[in-house]
């Protein structure tokens, strides 16, 4: 199952990634953009809870998704560009096992623990 997860985020990736090269955007916005969710660790300075709070916030689907639906809507393509190197990030750490976190600590996440594979 957990293979399968990471499989599918891998296609994700690879859909974003695709789309992206598509929109004719640049290449120096996505390599600027790709880390840019991690930024989201600082909420670990606050602890496990909060932190976990903070990374899943920032690496849930919901966000790139309802960005990328409004940039579209409104015609905003950095908005579209902006949402397809976020979801390009979620689904290459998904499919490298960095799944959402639990409140126990950054290792325990919805695909496992991170070291095990």
């Amino acid at each position: 199952m957990i293979r399968l997860l990471r499989l599918e985020n891998a296609a994700l990736a690879a859909l974003a990634i695709g789309f992206y090269w598509m929109s004719g955007a640049s290449w120096w916005l996505f390599a600027a953009l790709i880390l840019a969710p991690d930024i989201a660790f600082v909420g670990y300075l606050r602890g496990p809870k909060v932190g976990a709070r903070v990374y899943n916030a920032a690496h849930s689907w919901i966000g790139p998704a309802l960005a990328g639906a409004a940039g579209w809507f409104l015609q905003q393509p950095l908005v579209v560009a902006v949402a397809l190197v976020w979801a390009a990030h979620i689904g290459i750490d998904r499919a490298l096992g960095y799944g959402l976190k639990h409140e126990t600590g950054f290792s325990d996440t919805h695909l496992g623990r991170i070291g095990r594979h």
